[in-house]
């Protein structure tokens, strides 16, 4: 087959590779390059078929049509340019580079030191190396994007009606017994009958991927017998993971067996009421440092795609940790990340984002900007400023801990909830006020800007640090398998072994570590905002002290199934439900402490002898309890036929709790009582006075 550029018969804005049913249209973005090549290569990638020069260049966007490249044509670039990293510019003409915008990924990298652009045996960057990286690069393929959704549509769950679900695509599945072996580890497993009816039965409405963007696995991890199991190294913002993939069973339209799995599972979860959000990670790439590889941004345009260092552009700037920082300030840049966010929307039908490190994206000039570009830009976009859209809010650069700063319509994980809450049920002091405002939905953090009750994202535990069965059975993390001297990983996880550390047979210190785990998820359950639960927390799965998993793609890291507590996992399910039943726990409105004119009060807060809550209250930091009335906000549309609730938190011992007669309520009957594992039996309160269990949260309901 012969290969040239012709002239096309229509004017093409879309960058990438875009097949028009004829021949494909390539446009890539370098503002620095002095040219641009197109590589074409043969069906398994072996051999270079063509190397044709771009033959259009305007607004630093490099294009040409070529008649005959077909769908699943695999193809790269080579980027012309200075090598003069003094002045951040690494182009390197001897590296096959992948396209930023390439719908599917062909080939697994191969580590070489042909992939560096200077000789890695020098460890000098500043040196130049000319051998050609081809033969172990990836590949972009050329893709028909037809695909029968069959009537497939975002479902658009309200935020009050939100139950996340933290899952990765491989733990959640490789040891449960009922999915079939050939489907574990793969989208199609995370769709199987077993994985949807456990979903279904727990209630979730969200279900949170660990990135399924195409990511590499470091060297550095693979030379110790590991590899980046979580998936944060990000290369392709386009392409599905491939990893991931089911065997394929034969060519359908919709794209290669990677986007047409995706497609599928999204499509799966819809019919099953569950939204798809992805774990997205735009904020650095898998290239490293300055002294990292080139295989995508650094060769196309160095100083363009990355953030560099003002004081010297040789170096990266490093505000992620990882190496480099992406510079979402620069307007392509800007419009890659938008790009890539509607096509996951439109072409591949998620729900909605999570964003890792999104402080990252809010820098500007002056450091974090809660009105800068990205975020304008996410507001006023009519595909993006309307999908499910939440913020890891913090960076490890300076000024990078924002929660709370971010604007509508983002929300955000909310730490504080997660170590408000270790602390108070580890017995720690003076965390009675801070639990107040984390129940009520955090409005000391949230509450401004016109922001909602539903802006907090609530979260025991998530991927990043111990597992919720690991917070009450360890008191230090075991992280030595990682390779970094067991030093990696979070070092105040407020966790507390409850008198073992680890896995005991000894009864009574396994009951009081469900006890506890109990009355946490039920202060999950029962606080505004939106709940989040980490794959596993709600039948016990545990780390095995763990609190770093990244590298772990092993049964260390994987959803243990077959020891699954029953018993919890119902508790936390009727829990789910108990919450649905109550609107009054998912409130869009921030409530008000204050009467109205009427005398009816939204909130009140209670110590067991029936005071209201005062300064003097507030600051005993040895205070082991709080009582909480509650009722709709008088914004709320429930406010007609009202049922409030009494919530009693006890982290320390049983107490005798004088009820409140808010709103002119008379009598009361607990509906919950964590202390048990039949929590759900309803029991009458005499004479206004209930007893409440050490270590336990109870809900009381008017008769």
């Amino acid at each position: 087959m012969t290969f040239a550029f012709a002239k096309p018969d229509r004017q093409y804005h879309e960058l990438g590779a875009e097949f028009t049913g004829e021949g494909t249209h390539f446009a890539i973005f370098s503002e620095n390059a002095e040219a641009m090549e197109l590589c074409l290569f043969s069906e398994d990638g072996a051999e270079e078929l063509a190397r044709l020069e771009m033959p259009s260049r305007e607004g630093s966007i490099f294009s040409g049509y070529v008649p005959s490249a077909r769908p699943g044509q695999l193809y790269g670039y080579r980027a012309h340019g200075a090598y003069d990293p003094e002045r951040g510019h690494r182009f390197n003409a001897h590296k096959l580079l992948l396209d930023p915008y390439a719908r599917e990924v062909a080939g697994a990298l191969q580590w070489d030191d042909a992939l560096w652009g200077y000789d890695l045996s020098t460890g000098d960057d500043l040196t130049f190396d000319d051998r050609d990286s081809a033969p172990f690069m990836i590949k972009g393929v050329v893709q028909d994007p037809a695909f029968d959704w069959e009537g497939d549509n975002s479902l658009r769950r309200p935020w009050g009606e939100t139950l996340v679900y933290e899952a990765h695509v491989r733990g959640l599945t490789m040891l449960h017994p009922d999915v079939p072996a050939e489907l574990r580890g793969t989208y199609a497993g995370m769709v199987s009958e077993p994985i949807l009816d456990h979903l279904q039965q727990l209630g979730v409405s969200a279900i949170e991927l660990l990135p399924c963007q195409f990511f590499l696995d470091d060297r550095m991890l693979l030379d110790k017998g590991l590899s980046n199991y979580w998936g944060y190294q990000t290369l392709g913002y386009f392409a599905p993971e491939p990893r991931y993939l089911a065997p394929d069973r034969g060519p359908r339209r919709g794209g290669s067996g990677a986007i047409r799995q995706f497609k599928d599972m999204v499509k799966r979860f819809h019919q099953a009421g569950i939204e798809v959000i992805m774990d997205v990670v735009y904020n650095h790439t898998a290239e490293g440092s300055e002294r990292g590889p080139t295989l995508s941004f650094r060769g196309l345009d160095n100083a363009s795609y990355y953030v560099l260092s003002p004081d010297n552009p040789r170096y990266s700037f490093d505000q992620t940790g990882t190496g480099n920082t992406l510079s979402v300030a620069h307007p392509m840049v800007m419009r890659m990340v938008l790009d890539s966010l509607r096509y996951w929307v439109q072409v591949m039908h998620v729900d909605g984002f999570r964003f890792d490190l999104a402080s990252t994206l809010g820098r500007e000039a002056m450091g974090f900007d809660r009105d800068g570009g990205f975020f304008d830009a996410i507001r006023q976009d009519p595909i993006l400023s309307g999908i499910k859209l939440i913020a890891e809010p913090w960076d490890v650069g300076s000024g990078g801990y924002q929660v709370g700063g971010f604007p509508y319509p983002f929300r955000e994980w909310n730490d504080k909830f997660r170590d408000t809450t270790r602390g108070f049920w580890r017995g720690d002091p003076e965390h009675v006020a801070g639990l107040a405002n984390h129940l009520i939905g955090s409005p000391e953090q949230f509450n401004h800007s016109d922001r909602g009750a539903t802006s907090s994202v609530n979260f025991l535990a998530a991927h990043d640090g111990f597992t919720l069965l690991d917070t009450v059975s360890y008191n230090e993390r075991r992280n030595e398998a990682n390779g970094e001297g067991g030093g990696d990983g979070h070092d105040n996880n407020l966790s507390h072994d409850m008198g073992t550390e680890g896995p005991t047979e000894d009864v009574d210190i396994n009951a009081a570590r469900a006890r506890r785990r109990r009355a946490m998820l039920a202060t999950l359950l029962l606080s505004q905002g939106v709940p989040m639960i980490l794959a596993g927390d709600e039948f016990g799965n545990s780390q095995d002290g763990n609190n770093n998993v990244y590298c772990q793609d092993n049964e260390t890291a994987w959803v243990d199934w077959v020891g699954k507590d029953d018993a919890l996992l119902s508790f936390c399910a009727r829990m789910v439900g108990f919450r649905r039943a109550h609107p009054v726990l998912s409130q869009d409105n921030f409530l008000n402490g204050e009467p109205t004119e009427d005398g009816r009060i939204e909130i009140a807060w209670h110590q067991p002898d029936g005071r209201e809550m005062d300064a003097e209250l507030w600051g005993q930091a040895e205070l082991r309890v709080l009582g909480l009335f509650l009722t709709y906000s008088a914004h709320e549309a429930f406010v007609e036929g009202e049922r409030p609730l009494f919530i009693v938190l006890n982290a320390g011992d049983e107490v005798t709790f004088t009820l409140p007669g808010h709103n002119g309520i008379a009598k009361w009957h607990r509906v919950v009582d964590s202390s048990r594992e039949e929590a759900f039996e309803a029991e009458a309160v005499e004479n206004g006075m209930a007893i409440v269990p050490a270590a336990s949260v109870s809900v009381f309901a008017p008769e």
